[in-house]
């Protein structure tokens, strides 16, 4: 099968761990033999990736080392060049009889597009609720809640088009793996001289493989992340998880927008424009969720 794969930041860095570069190298890694299998399997892969901690590292990094710090579209495509890096590497030193290539991702989006004025994407690191109120204070940052902690917020602008698909297309038709649409890409706008240029946001990677998934063909959009399926009440007594879901079943129930929120929608979205699964589930599941045995898996009929 063609499989859009879209590794969510927080499994490449997990959850509270430390922003290291060992610490990502080492998860990368781990990713890496997941991905492995499949390709083993016999499965042509297209890799995408989040940037939520990444980016927001970057972030601080640049305010701290610049009076004109770097926009966050620069941030966004310094952080999909640093983790296509590592993750191309480490994925050639297990499968050496492929092809790899990480590609810059263009994806346009509206000027106009409500989420400029109401920021949900969670970037960067985690903090308590008193630190991210000083922080948001300092820094003229918008923060809201992430589980029992807090987190910067950014827009997350809807994905329109991917300016690079049919560069992408012909490499995936020459045998290449491609990791692409890094931190769900770098986000442009049209200008009215007919050039792009980018803008402050980052958009949600798996809004935008499910786009990507829809325009290459693919025969499944697989969506890995920390925790092992969707669930419904989630924090509560009456929390469960979902295994096998109609796209009826699961649209517009209440998930949170900064997490579960667009895999939900990004599943229902593939799985109703092509009539072909989509699942969500935990990274080292990877092969049982392709197979259908665990994780959330999301079809039309």
């Amino acid at each position: 099968m063609r499989i859009v794969v879209a590794l969510g930041g927080n499994a490449l860095l997990h959850r509270g761990e430390p922003m290291t570069a060992d610490n990502q190298r080492a998860n990368v890694h781990g990713a890496a033999a997941v991905l492995a299998e499949l390709i083993g399997d016999g499965h042509t892969l297209i890799i995408t990736h989040g940037n939520g901690p990444q980016v927001g590292l970057l972030a601080l990094q640049a305010a701290a080392s610049s009076e004109t710090p770097f926009p966050l579209d620069v941030l966004d495509a310094e952080s999909a060049g640093m983790i296509g890096y590592v993750l191309q590497q480490e994925l050639g030193n297990v499968v050496k009889d492929r092809l790899f290539a990480t590609l810059l991702t263009q994806v346009k989006v509206d000027p106009r597009d409500p989420a400029f004025a109401n920021p949900t994407k969670p970037i960067g690191a985690v903090y308590d609720e008193a630190t991210a109120r000083r922080l948001a204070a300092e820094r003229g940052w918008k923060i809201a809640p992430d589980n029992d902690k807090w987190r910067r917020v950014v827009p997350s602008p809807k994905p329109l088009e991917i300016l690079e698909i049919e560069v992408l297309s012909f490499l995936i038709d020459h045998g290449v793996i491609v990791i692409c649409g890094g931190g769900g890409g770098i986000p442009v706008v049209q200008l009215e001289n007919g050039g792009i240029a980018g803008v402050e946001a980052v958009i949600d990677k798996d809004l935008a493989s499910s786009l990507l998934a829809r325009r290459l063909g693919a025969d499944m959009l697989l969506m890995l992340t920390d925790v092992d399926a969707v669930y419904l009440g989630w924090g509560t007594a009456d929390s469960r998880p979902l295994g096998r879901v109609l796209t009826s079943d699961i649209a517009g129930r209440d998930f949170s927008a900064g997490s579960m929120g667009p895999k939900v929608t990004a599943a229902v979205e593939f799985a109703e424009a092509t009539g072909k699964p989509a699942a969500i589930g935990r990274l080292e599941d990877a092969a049982r969720i392709v197979a259908g045995t665990c994780g959330t898996f999301v079809t039309k009929q």
